[in-house]
C-alpha cells in the first residue's frame, strides 16, 4: 500500500459544541483540511495531548472482482428503514414520505404521526432512508414480540446472496487486521466467544448496508467499544460529494469504490450531500436502471440514477450477552416459520 501520510490534528470544537449539533446536516465548509483521498493515517490530540487514532484510509485496496461480488450479492439489501435515529437527519416535513402523513410531536430527528384510525402512533420514528443490517443481531423487541439473538430478517430471506458475498466482507476484515492489529485482536477475541453469531472468518457480527444515505451528525450506537468501524463503498454512475466528515477535527474523506477506511465510529461523524454536475447527469442518463424503486414510497435518496452503497462492518456490543444455544431456525435460511426480525 505504500507509506501513508500522517496527519495529527487538534479538536476544533469542544465536546459540548459538537454534541450540540447531533442530528444536523454537516457541509463541505466543515472540512478544514484538504479532503483525504490518498493513503493517510489521522490522529487527534486528546485533552492530555496524547495521540489517539481517528482513522486509517487506504486507496484502491479492494480489487474489482470483489467489488463486483459485493454489488451482485448485496446491492438490493439496503431496505427502507425509519429507525436510524439522529443519523437520518431533521424530519423532512416536505418530503414525499411525510407529506402523506399527519405528523404529531415532531422533535428534531423523530416524530409521531396519526394512524388511519386517527390515533397517535405508538412509536416515534425517523426519516425513511435505505439502510439495513445483515448478519447477526442481539435479542430485541419487535412489534411486541421478544426476539432472540439471530440472523436479521433480510439475511435469512436472502441467505444465498449473503453467503455468496462473504469473500467481499472477509476482505474488509483482512484490511482491518492488517491496519489496526491491536484493535482487531480485541474485537476478534470478543467475536470468537460467540462464534455462532459472527460472520464466518471475520471479527464482525453485522454489516449495515446504506444506499444513497446522507447521514446527519451522529455517533454509531451498539458497536463494540474496543473495536473499530470498517467502511467501504460501491458506486455506479457519477456523482460528487458524499464525503465522510468528522467536524470536531475538520477532517473529510472521499471514500470511493475500491477504497477502505477503518475509523473510530464513536466520534461524531456525518456525510456531506451527494450531488450531480451537469456532466454527471449526462453520463448517468445513459445508465440502465439497476433497481425497481417505487417513487411513491418516498425513501430518501434512492431515486437518483447514480448509486452509492456503503458497507459498515462491525461487532455488536451486546452479542456477548447472547445464549450459546439458539433455536436453529433463527440462524439459517428463512423457511416455513414466519419469523420476522
Amino acid at each position: 500500500m505504500g507509506r501513508p501520510k500522517i496527519l495529527v490534528v487538534n479538536k476544533l470544537l469542544t465536546d459540548e459544541e459538537v454534541a450540540s449539533k447531533e442530528g444536523t446536516w454537516i457541509e463541505e465548509s466543515d472540512i478544514k483540511y484538504p479532503i483525504i483521498n490518498e493513503n493517510t493515517d489521522v490522529y487527534y490530540l486528546n485533552n492530555k495531548k496524547e495521540r489517539v487514532l481517528l482513522l486509517k484510509f487506504r486507496k484502491n485496496c479492494i480489487n474489482n472482482a470483489l467489488i463486483k461480488l459485493g454489488w451482485d450479492s448485496y446491492k438490493d439489501l439496503a431496505k427502507a428503514s425509519r429507525g436510524r435515529g439522529a443519523s437520518a437527519g431533521p424530519i423532512a416535513t416536505d418530503s414525499v414520505y411525510w407529506k402523506k402523513r399527519n405528523l404529531v410531536n415532531t422533535n428534531k430527528w423523530s416524530t409521531g404521526y396519526l394512524t388511519p384510525k386517527g390515533e397517535i402512533s405508538k412509536m416515534k420514528v425517523n426519516n425513511q432512508v435505505a439502510s439495513n443490517p445483515i448478519g447477526f443481531y442481539e435479542s430485541s423487541k419487535n412489534l411486541g414480540a421478544n426476539l432472540p439473538c439471530r440472523l436479521t430478517h433480510f439475511t435469512r430471506t436472502n441467505y444465498e446472496k449473503y453467503n455468496q458475498g462473504l469473500p467481499f466482507i472477509q476482505k474488509i476484515d483482512n484490511l482491518f487486521q492488517k491496519l489496526i492489529p491491536d484493535s482487531y485482536a480485541k474485537q476478534r477475541e470478543r467475536a470468537d466467544k460467540k462464534s455462532h453469531l459472527k460472520i464466518p472468518e471475520t471479527s464482525f457480527s453485522t454489516v449495515t448496508i446504506n444506499r444513497n444515505f446522507r447521514t446527519a451528525l451522529h455517533k454509531d450506537a451498539g458497536d463494540f467499544k474496543g473495536g473499530f468501524g470498517n467502511l467501504t463503498v460501491i458506486e455506479r454512475g457519477n456523482y460528487h460529494g458524499g464525503y465522510t466528515v468528522f467536524p470536531q477535527f475538520g477532517i473529510g474523506i472521499d471514500l470511493r469504490t475500491n477504497d477502505f477506511v477503518a475509523m473510530d465510529v464513536h466520534q461524531w461523524h456525518a456525510n456531506t450531500p451527494l450531488y450531480e454536475t451537469e456532466e454527471d447527469k449526462k453520463l448517468n442518463e445513459k445508465l440502465e436502471p439497476a433497481f425497481k424503486d417505487n417513487p411513491e414510497v418516498g425513501t430518501a435518496g434512492i431515486y437518483e440514477k447514480y448509486t452509492r452503497i456503503s458497507f459498515v462492518c462491525y461487532l455488536r456490543e451486546k452479542i456477548i450477552t447472547c445464549d450459546d444455544k439458539i433455536d436453529p431456525r433463527f440462524l439459517t435460511k428463512s423457511g416455513h416459520s414466519r419469523i420476522k426480525t
